[in-house]
């Protein structure tokens, strides 16, 4: 949108559900999980954003982490893995999603509708 915000703190809010869905899976390290956000359609995310909203998460108890100290090489990474209490976020997100995405179909739909009404006149 042009007037409106594109991105900003709704991109970064949407990540919170992103990095939830991708710890459902498994647990995973920081740089991980920001590389598997690109399979979610948000590619190019500044890993030190997605590192701050791990530790806001765990601040919160969605998340909670440890050191992997048997990292073949490098230094000992934190290994993050979703809690009881982010999967039942995750859960609610999911709905909330579902009912926007409902929403946002009926936008559309009526948006071509009046095209194809207005076009025909």
């Amino acid at each position: 949108c042009r007037r409106g915000r594109r991105g900003g703190r709704g991109l970064r809010r949407f990540m919170e559900p992103c990095l939830l869905l991708l710890l459902d899976r498994g647990p995973s390290h920081g740089y991980d999980l920001a590389q598997g956000l690109a399979e979610l359609g948000l590619p190019g995310v500044d890993p030190s954003l997605v590192y701050r909203l791990l530790r806001e998460m765990e601040e919160t108890s969605l998340v909670e982490s440890q050191w992997d100290t048997e990292v073949s090489s490098g230094p000992a990474r934190r290994v993050y893995q979703l809690t009881s209490d982010g999967s039942a976020l995750l859960a609610e997100w999911v709905a909330e999603l579902r009912e926007t995405d409902r929403v946002l179909h009926g936008f559309i739909a009526a948006y071509e509708e009046q095209r194809v009404a207005t076009s025909d006149k």
